[in-house]
């Protein structure tokens, strides 16, 4: 079997913090657009719990996974069993 491509953590952390502390900063405490940014950081949140619930269904069917950085990833996967 093929390793299964997922993005590396650090594109969650990226945006997360991006949101957390450029993003917030711009926005006025209790206008519309606060709640639509604390969705999204609670969307993105759940995202990576859901993919740390996809590996971890991987891990217990023997399924490596490939961590990607990029889309134009030619370099040596950095793949776990």
């Amino acid at each position: 079997m093929q390793p299964i491509p997922l993005p590396s953590y650090v594109h969650y952390e990226l945006l997360l913090q991006l949101l957390e502390r450029q993003t917030a900063i711009a926005i006025e405490p209790g206008s519309p657009q606060r709640a639509q940014l604390q969705e999204l950081i609670i969307t993105l949140r759940k995202a990576m719990a859901q993919q740390k619930q996809l590996e971890e269904a991987c891990r217990r069917s023997n399924q490596a996974i490939d961590y990607r950085w990029s889309l134009n990833e030619d370099l040596r996967p950095t793949s776990i069993s």
